[in-house]
């Protein structure tokens, strides 16, 4: 696609990646990691790339700083990376602040023949002419070319260190607006509560949370234009339902505390077979004695249990999803098919945009398959997640001019 960004319109790469296992285990995964997303930049050769990175940093973000400062470096000054001559990169590195931090990392790249590309100044309200490379960290707050919230505590009272929020920027190619919105939801606490009620308590958390991010991006005080939302949203398949269907013919035993009486363990056996054990679940034990079903066919068969997107439908539209689950896989850098058992294998890392949206992606030519959904490294360990990325064109001149009332700063670059 790269190359003269013609009037056909501009080739777009939206890609999302919690990164957090690259920063435990960064001489085993990052390598393999970078090679897989390189691998993609190249087969799409986009004129604009979008990287919303969760989990930048691991679990200990003061330790890992070395090793972000040479992943931020790779990715500027790589070879794979050459004919992308403007770049901006927004990094929430404040870790000591527990009602700010997020942990977002926010990578955009633009592609040397991609002209008259502009991002939107929040404070200023217009548009800003982008050149250069320039990294912005730390505090994010202060930095006008974006919005940036960290979730309330009282959305997630049970964990007490929760760095989920949204990083949203806003964007003008081929004459046409759009947002982008980093974004990171809650995740299942338990096992065991997922498995209470369907939909879940942490189901319902999540609703909360999106519903918030939505009416934030479309409130008054800025024009609307179409967003593209993508991150972990931690989506997890209807526990009570999947769990009522792997095991439909077997019988289930249940393991209390001694102490408090408190449920710990579910055991489901088959009712013959000398009673196999088919799965057990624990607060962080997913253990189903076939992790194929997973597998094959991509895991379509589980998408009818995928049911968190369903409430939104009049606001989010989603491509098909043709890849398996995107986590929870083996960190093993050994294994890169493998889940691990510690939940159910569940489509966390999405891609989303509004109805507008939908319609900046140019349609197909001559049955050519242009817009592409799909996950990154299949076959490598890329970490605890598998990263998801979108590829399509927007035609020029598609949707909502940058120019109708909010004015371009074409004195002033960025």
């Amino acid at each position: 696609m790269a190359g003269k960004a013609a009037a056909a319109g501009a080739g777009v790469l939206l890609v999302t990646a919690n990164v957090g296992s690259l920063f435990d285990d960064p001489e085993n995964l990052q390598k393999n990691w970078l090679r897989e997303f390189y691998q993609v930049v190249h087969a799409h050769k986009p004129h604009f790339m979008a990287l919303h990175c969760q989990e930048f940093g691991g679990k200990n973000y003061e330790a890992s700083m070395s090793h972000v400062d040479k992943f931020v470096k790779e990715l500027l000054s790589s070879d794979a990376m050459k004919d992308y001559n403007r770049a901006r990169v927004y990094l929430d590195e404040n870790y000591k602040s527990q009602e700010h931090f997020t942990a977002l990392g926010s990578f955009y790249f633009l592609h040397e023949s991609l002209k008259n590309i502009y991002q939107f100044d929040f404070k200023a309200k217009k548009y800003k002419k982008v050149t250069g490379k320039e990294i912005y960290s730390d505090t994010l707050e202060s930095t006008p070319m974006l919005e940036k919230e960290k979730f309330p505590q009282d959305y997630f009272p049970e964990c007490k260190w929760s760095r989920k929020g949204f990083i949203r920027t806003r964007w003008c190619i081929t004459d046409c607006a759009f947002d982008l919105v980093n974004i990171h939801l809650f995740h299942d606490a338990s096992n065991l509560i997922a498995w209470e009620t369907s939909p879940s308590v942490y189901s319902g958390i999540r609703h909360k949370a999106l519903g918030y991010v939505l009416d934030r991006i479309i409130d008054q005080r800025f024009e609307k234009v179409s967003y593209f939302v993508f991150g972990d949203f931690n989506f997890r398949l209807d526990a009570k339902a999947v769990v009522e269907t792997l095991c439909a013919k077997a019988t289930m035993q249940t393991i209390r505390a001694a102490d408090t009486n408190e449920v710990v363990k579910l055991i489901f056996r088959e009712s013959d077979n000398d009673r196999k054990v088919m799965l057990q679940l624990e607060k962080k034990l997913f253990d189903y004695f076939n992790q194929d079903v997973f597998r094959d066919n991509n895991g379509t068969a589980l998408l009818e249990f995928d049911r968190e997107l369903s409430v939104f439908k009049d606001r989010l539209y989603e491509l098909d999803i043709s890849f398996p689950p995107s986590y929870p896989y083996s960190e093993d850098s050994s294994q890169g098919r493998q889940y691990m058992n510690t939940r159910c294998p569940a489509w966390c890392d999405r891609i989303l945009m509004s109805h507008s949206a939908k319609e900046l992606i140019l349609k197909s030519e001559n049955d050519e398959k242009i817009v592409i959904y799909d996950h990154i490294g299949p076959n490598v360990c890329m970490g605890d997640h598998k990263p998801v990325f979108l590829s399509f064109r927007i035609a020029a001149g598609a949707g909502k001019r940058c120019l109708r009332s909010e004015k371009i700063f074409r004195e002033t670059t960025l």
